[in-house]
C-alpha cells in the first residue's frame, strides 16, 4: 500500500513508535527511525526491520528537545531517503506531580519533547510535501489530549496542544494534498505502564493481574489494552489513499474511555 513512500517516525526505537514503524515498513515504506537507546540495540532493530520487510531503514538520534535537531532530523531524511512523505510525531516523555510541586525543568522538558518537537518537524517537512503534492502528518496524541487526569499537568497540556496544532495545520493546508491528523490512544501496555501496574500491585498487596484489571477498568471500559499493532494499523490507514479527505481530526483508540 505504501511502496515508494518515505516515513519519519520519532521515538521509534521502542514501544508505540517501533510498532508504528513496523506497520509502515510492512506496507513498503522506507523509514527514518529516531529515539534513544544503546547504539548496538538500535542497530539490531534497524537491521532487522530492513531484512524482514525489504525496505531501506535508517536511524537519526536527534534530541527532540532541541529545535535545531528536530529540523535536522527532517533534513537528514530528505537527503538520505530522497524526501519525507509521512511524518509521525510519536516521541514523548512523562512526569507525574501535583502542579504546585511540578519541577519547572520537567515541565519545560515535557512541553519541548511532547509538543514543540512536533511543531518543529512539521514546519520542516511541510514545504517538501507540498512541493511534491502529497503528504501525511500524523501526531500521536492521547486521550489526555481530550480529557485530563490529576498530576499530569505538563503531559495533558502538551497533548491538548498537539490536537490544537493538528487542527491548525489541517486548516492551513486543507486545499493541498497534505493531511494532518491525530491518533489518541488510551492505555497501551508499554514497559512504562507495566512498571506502573507492578508498583500498584506491590503497594496494594494484590496480584499483578488484579492490578492490571483495576488500572484498566478505572478508565478503559473494554478492559483491554490498545496494542501497538492496532496503532500501527490506524497509522497505515491515515497514510493511505482512502484517508485522503480525512484531515484535522482526532481518532481515539481507547476502548471506550471517552464514551463515559
Amino acid at each position: 500500500m505504501l511502496k515508494g513512500r518515505r516515513a519519519v517516525v520519532t521515538g521509534s526505537t521502542s514501544g508505540i513508535g517501533l510498532g508504528i514503524a513496523r506497520s509502515l515498513a510492512a506496507q513498503g515504506a522506507s523509514l527514518m527511525l529516531n529515539g534513544f537507546g544503546e547504539a548496538a540495540a538500535i542497530e539490531t532493530i534497524r537491521a532487522n526491520l530492513a531484512a524482514e520487510f525489504g525496505v531501506e531503514v535508517l536511524f537519526n538520534g536527534a534530541d527532540l528537545s532541541k529545535a535545531d535537531q528536530c529540523e535536522g532530523l527532517v533534513r537528514d531524511a530528505e537527503a538520505r531517503l530522497g524526501g519525507v512523505d509521512i511524518l509521525v510525531n510519536n516521541a514523548g516523555i512523562q512526569h507525574v506531580s501535583p502542579v504546585e510541586n511540578f519541577p519547572v525543568e520537567r515541565w519545560d522538558a515535557v512541553i519541548a519533547v511532547n509538543l514543540s518537537s512536533a511543531f518543529h518537524t512539521i514546519r520542516a517537512a511541510l514545504p517538501g510535501m507540498k512541493e511534491r503534492g502529497w503528504g501525511r502528518l500524523i501526531n500521536i496524541a492521547s486521550v489526555h489530549g481530550l480529557v485530563a487526569s490529576v498530576n499530569k499537568s505538563a503531559y495533558v497540556a502538551a497533548k491538548h496542544g498537539i490536537i490544537g496544532l493538528t487542527k491548525v495545520v489541517a486548516l492551513e493546508n486543507a486545499e493541498t494534498p497534505v493531511t494532518c491528523n491525530a491518533i489518541c490512544p488510551g492505555w497501551v501496555l508499554t514497559p512504562l505502564v507495566q512498571a506502573q501496574i507492578e508498583a500498584r500491585a506491590k503497594n496494594e498487596g494484590i496480584p499483578v493481574a488484579q492490578a492490571e484489571r483495576d488500572l484498566l477498568m478505572e478508565k478503559q471500559p473494554s478492559g483491554r489494552f490498545t496494542t501497538v499493532d492496532q496503532l500501527g494499523g490506524v497509522t497505515v490507514f491515515l497514510s493511505s489513499d482512502a484517508a485522503s479527505n480525512i484531515t484535522g481530526t482526532t481518532l481515539p483508540v481507547d476502548g471506550g474511555w471517552l464514551a463515559r
